[in-house]
């Protein structure tokens, strides 16, 4: 049956979304994942992307128009199906009276010829079934699981701050949410008293999922959330009234023309293939968790190889004379094995840098940087600097400086354009126990180097409290990741979408050069930036490099 796409709560003070572009058009075939649209909220321009598979039916709001949150987006199903029954159920109307096409059946003779059968059989008539929709009682208010990040799919209730019968106020904070970015505060915006809790502590909820009820105390919602729960109040059931009929009896084919399904056919989504095949994952091994066995995402992300016993090798026997006498071993302990949750930070890590390593193609450019005059001026310019200036931020800062002289690596691909971007935000990459996320210093090449120090700093102290609001870790058009604090010389990253560039920033080094007719040392520091070559030639990025090399080698032209 089709699908309903409703317009998701992206920020916690959302409304409504304007379409900023769809990227798919009625007729066009959608996958789990696809990109549908561009959304711009009261926090920043966000991606909405498909959870659905399907063909684009429907478009309920045209593009650079707003949307309110919950209202109909779009209808994803099959191809050639009515939507109208989808729009009707969803909206709680009753559908118009659907005709069916005619149904043409060419039946097979026992010697496998088909036979003509006319067409024109009675038609078959739907007609709607009331669906028994039950109504939210007048006062009560649904709170539905925000979309808290422009990954996010589904939130885990860390802590609920309320109970039921507590009265909530419109700001106060109902409960502590993980998400795949990050921990964070959900506020209901609806006052009255906590009527019923849909999701325990320590358990998930799908966006627009209903997570609490808030209303008069005593109100009874017990026949809605069952209605809910049931399904009633999100499908109209439809009746056949007459069932279609044949003028001309159906031969019966033999046996041997039919060809029988092979067993070994297997069940399985097209996002679980693609991923399989990317993973060079077989298929026959994995079991599916869907309906008749059905091989999911969720199955292919959860897979686990069995090992395979290894070749017993038989040698030949030694003579007793040549054999050495060895210890005999005795293991400590037990074999074991702990296994850990996948919060959904990492899910959401694995997922996306695993489509941007597979799909994009990556090619890397390494430049050294001698670092004698930028720990010089570091020196200097902390000695006035209200915020002390680390040489992360130096980097941040040139790199914001070269891509305004290179506006092609400050790009992103998509799909069938490409999309420039006029500024320049800079997501700086932070290693949190629960997994990666890139805080994203807004019009980084206009900020002063003591700006960005603060900026950085804040948004830093907020990731590791898990304070960082959507807004603050979205909207990035290139991304630096630094793991010189770890004495890491040099390393390759994996591109950030929707970036068509990362640089990967080492540790600064000492090393021996020839000057003149004697032997220096000097301070290197090695740059490794990974391109996406569908949106970033080589000459490009190698120009970059130049540009970003010169600003860090005389720190002085940054401040001109």
């Amino acid at each position: 049956m089709a699908e309903v796409i409703r317009m998701p709560r992206m920020s916690d003070t959302m409304t409504e979304g304007i379409i900023v572009a769809w990227h798919k058009k009625v007729g066009d075939k959608v996958k789990s994942g696809d990109l549908l649209a561009e959304v711009e909220t009261d926090k920043a321009t966000m991606e909405l992307e498909s959870y659905n598979d399907g063909v684009l039916l429907y478009l309920g709001v045209e593009q650079g128009k707003p949307a309110i949150v919950d209202g109909i987006l779009a209808v994803i199903g099959k191809e050639g199906e009515d939507y109208k029954i989808a729009l009707a159920a969803a909206e709680g109307t009753t559908a118009s009276t659907v005709e069916a096409a005619p149904v043409t059946v060419a039946p097979v003779t026992a010697a496998n010829e088909p036979v003509a059968v006319p067409t024109s059989q009675p038609t078959t008539v739907l007609t709607p079934v009331k669906s028994g929709k039950v109504a939210l009682p007048d006062g009560a208010k649904e709170i539905r699981m925000p979309l808290l990040s422009d990954t996010m799919t589904e939130g885990k209730i860390v802590a609920w701050n309320k109970k039921l019968g507590d009265f909530v106020k419109a700001d106060d904070v109902l409960a502590d949410v993980e998400t795949d970015k990050a921990t964070m505060e959900v506020v209901g915006y609806e006052e009255g008293t906590l009527l019923y809790v849909g999701v325990e502590a320590g358990s998930a909820a799908k966006i627009n999922e209903i997570i609490a009820i808030v209303g008069k105390s005593g109100t009874d919602v017990s026949a809605y959330i069952a209605a809910e729960k049931s399904g009633a109040n999100a499908a109209t059931a439809i009746q056949v009234q007459a069932p279609i009929e044949t003028e001309a009896p159906v031969a019966v084919a033999a046996e041997k023309a039919v060809e029988p399904v092979p067993d070994e056919r297997i069940k399985a989504s097209p996002l679980a293939k693609k991923l399989a095949a990317d993973k060079g994952i077989n298929l026959s091994l994995v079991n599916g968790s869907g309906d008749n066995g059905r091989i999911t995402k969720k199955d292919i992300d959860g897979y686990v190889p069995v090992a395979v016993a290894p070749k017993v090798i038989v040698q030949e026997a030694v003579p007793e004379k040549e054999k050495a006498v060895a210890p005999v071993f005795v293991a400590t302990g037990q074999e074991g094995f702990t296994d850990y949750p996948l919060t959904q930070m990492r899910k959401v890590i694995a997922r996306r840098l695993g489509e941007s390593k597979f799909s994009a193609p990556h090619f890397y450019l390494t430049m050294e940087i001698n670092m004698d005059n930028a720990i010089t001026a570091r020196v200097a310019m902390n000695e006035v600097s209200p915020v002390k200036i680390s040489f992360n931020d130096m980097v941040i800062k040139a790199s914001a400086m070269a891509l305004r002289k290179h506006p092609d690596v400050n790009s992103s691909w998509m799909g069938d354009f490409i999309r420039q971007n006029h500024h320049v935000h800079i997501g700086s990459a932070l290693a949190l126990p629960e997994g990666l996320i890139v805080p994203v210093i807004r019009n980084a090449d206009q900020k002063s180097l003591s700006q960005i120090a603060a900026d950085a700093k804040e948004l830093y102290g907020k990731a590791k409290d898990k304070k960082l609001q959507p807004a603050e870790f979205s909207g990035n058009t290139f991304t630096i990741s630094n793991l010189g604090m770890m004495d890491i010389e040099e390393f390759t990253a994996i591109i950030n979408p929707p970036d068509s560039a990362i640089l990967a920033v080492g540790a600064i080094k000492e090393k021996v050069v020839k000057k003149g007719d004697s032997f220096t040392v000097i301070n290197v520091m090695k740059l490794t930036l990974s391109c996406d070559h569908r949106s970033v030639d080589g000459a490009v990025g190698a120009s970059f490099l130049q540009t970003l090399k010169k600003f860090l080698e005389n720190p002085v032209i940054m401040l001109v």
